[in-house]
């Protein structure tokens, strides 16, 4: 006897997400450019601006705005130096690289 299993049904939708696979591609730097810019323009991940261009359905739900860069060790240790800070005080670290990025965002509005 086989016994097939029933996935509960808030698990079901993640079934299908389950079973995608990830293509990366490696493209011409004026072409990744003009994509993310689109993805930008759109309001749009570039892997969503990549399935609008292919026809393919796009998750339209906003995102939340998000910037990531990773720091090691020696990163914090010279973002303390020159805040100011001590390495281990990676929140006020992290307000003040905020801080950073604002002005730099308003300086290129700027211009």
């Amino acid at each position: 006897m086989v016994n097939k299993r029933v996935l509960p049904e808030k698990w079901q939708s993640s079934q299908k997400a389950m079973k995608a696979v990830q293509v990366a591609f490696d493209m011409d730097e004026k072409i990744q450019y003009t994509i993310r810019k689109a993805a930008l323009d759109n309001n749009l991940s570039p892997s969503e601006q990549i399935r609008d261009i292919l026809g393919l359905i796009v998750n339209k739900r906003p995102k939340r705005p998000r910037l990531t860069v990773s720091f090691n060790t020696q990163d914090y240790i010279d973002l303390a130096d020159k805040y100011g800070l001590q390495p281990e005080q990676q929140l006020e670290i992290k307000k003040l690289v905020i801080d950073d990025l604002v002005h730099f965002s308003n300086q290129q509005d700027a211009e």
